[in-house]
């Protein structure tokens, strides 16, 4: 087996994925989001929660079976590119990838329609229900999947036996020691990316002349979410860093570019990281701040990669520049919609006229923004899984041990497949969602007739 198949095999995996992990993190938030514009229905009766409601189930659904199907598609990898994969640890991953099709999958399709098409057909409280199972069933499904990956991360309660990963605690395997932070981030994550859409896409509407009641309460309910969450992202993000220096270091000394072990480390803000001199270069640092945000201590000890490379020479940590890189866009992009969400949401309440007070570069710069949630996301994957490397699951199996034995011009053309198909795909998903944003700010309709709620009289819609 050559060397090309596995960076080809990694290649493959890694652009399925990418393109899978955009729709679960809107789905995973947006069924809440839809469940709260239906719950504010019921309870005030007012149409405009119904009309946001009414746009964004469809973006969901849209969303709901692209997952579905990319999904199907990267599980045959672990057949087609990564048998020894299952054949080492199918004990653990098998049983958790049940777990989530068990509890997770079975809830949401079954519920899927009632929510999508049982709007008049059914009680106002079954729908709310339906509505509450399928933003469960996202979440758990989620949950489950980020057991097993944070698994492969901070692997406990197993024993090996000849070779293959046998469980010995299930406790310990679905509360592994970076589960509950990376879990929280993921869900931080996709509520981030679904406000950021809705006010992005609410703004392209407003600019193009759909000022309804449902487009302005859409887009100031997603604001105000972005510039509560941000900060909390912000926080868990740095019990996550912490988390992984403690049991991941090399991924650490690598997203920080930091070669030596030393005290009072400086936060390196650009570099180029040289890896054949283990050195940066053009380097730009803030003295001493990454001690302290990594040990709370200004002087406190940060372990370098040098520390990672074996007597005989051997490389024991990632790739520098990708891990390095991918986390400042990452961190950037953050900051970028901590600036958007705070400046609009300080917009909004000073000038006290809702998003009508909002002027027209920023409506412009939530537009830009609204898929920022996704650069966001794959930055932070890309650090966390690159910066894993050369482990598969950490300290029991490396990648190349899991790759198949395949000829890589093989794996090239199906890669090569792939990529035209996602290019394709996504364009079409982006398309969709503003062919829909253009045609309801026309006025014309793009069906699903709601019934009014028995739960509440229509009341006249306060001014915002």
């Amino acid at each position: 087996m050559e060397l090309e198949t596995l960076l080809l095999s990694r290649i493959q995996f890694a652009a399925n994925i990418s393109f899978h992990i955009l729709f679960p993190t809107i789905t995973i938030a947006l069924g809440w989001v839809l469940l709260f514009f239906k719950l504010r229905y019921n309870r005030t009766g007012e149409e405009r929660w119904m009309e946001a409601y009414r746009f964004w189930v469809k973006i969901f659904a849209l969303s709901f079976a692209m997952g579905v199907v990319s999904g199907i598609t990267m599980s045959f990898q672990f057949g087609t590119n990564w048998p020894g994969f299952m054949e080492k640890v199918g004990n653990i991953a098998g049983p958790l990838l049940a777990y989530e099709i068990m509890t997770a999958f079975f809830l949401e399709a079954v519920f899927l329609g009632i929510m999508l098409f049982g709007f008049s057909r059914v009680p106002n409280w079954v729908h709310t229900l339906a509505t509450f199972l399928v933003a469960f069933g996202t979440m758990m499904s989620a949950f489950w999947i980020i057991v097993l990956n944070s698994w492969m991360h901070t692997p406990q309660g197993f024993e090996m036996i000849d070779g293959v990963a046998h469980a010995t605690d299930w406790s310990a395997i679905i509360f592994n020691p970076s589960m509950p932070y990376r879990f929280t981030h993921m869900v931080l994550a996709s509520f981030l990316t679904v406000s950021f859409l809705i006010a992005g896409v609410s703004a392209f509407r407003w600019l193009i002349g759909g000022r309804t009641e449902g487009v302005r309460v859409a887009m100031k309910s997603a604001i105000v979410a972005a510039a509560l969450l941000i900060p909390v992202q912000i926080l868990v993000g740095d019990f996550h860093g912490l988390n992984t220096k403690e049991y991941q270091p090399a991924k650490v000394a690598a997203m920080e570019g930091n070669w030596e072990t030393s005290t009072g480390v400086p936060l390196i803000l650009f570099a180029i990281p040289d890896e054949e001199a283990r050195e940066n270069r053009f380097e730009i640092g803030i003295p001493k701040l990454a001690s302290f945000i990594l040990t709370h201590d200004w002087n406190g000890e940060v372990q370098g990669l040098n520390d990672f490379v074996s007597e005989d020479g051997e490389v024991l940590h990632p790739r520098v520049s990708p891990v390095f890189w991918s986390f400042r866009v990452m961190v950037g992009t953050g900051l970028l919609m901590l600036l958007v969400s705070w400046s609009a949401t300080y917009t909004i309440m000073r000038r006290k006229r809702g998003v009508e007070g909002l002027p027209k570069p920023m409506l412009y710069a939530l537009v830009g923004m609204s898929f920022s949630g996704w650069l966001a996301t794959l930055a932070g994957w890309y650090t966390t899984e690159i910066g894993r490397q050369p482990w598969l699951v950490q300290g029991v199996m490396t990648t190349k041990e899991a790759v198949a034995d395949v000829p890589a011009p093989m794996v090239l053309t199906t890669l090569i497949a792939y990529l035209v198909v996602y290019a394709g795909l996504l364009t079409a998903y982006i398309f969709v969602i503003f062919y829909l944003a253009r045609k309801t700010s026309r006025g014309e309709d793009i069906g699903t007739q709601i019934a009014p709620s028995p739960a509440a009289a229509p009341k006249a819609m306060p001014a915002e």
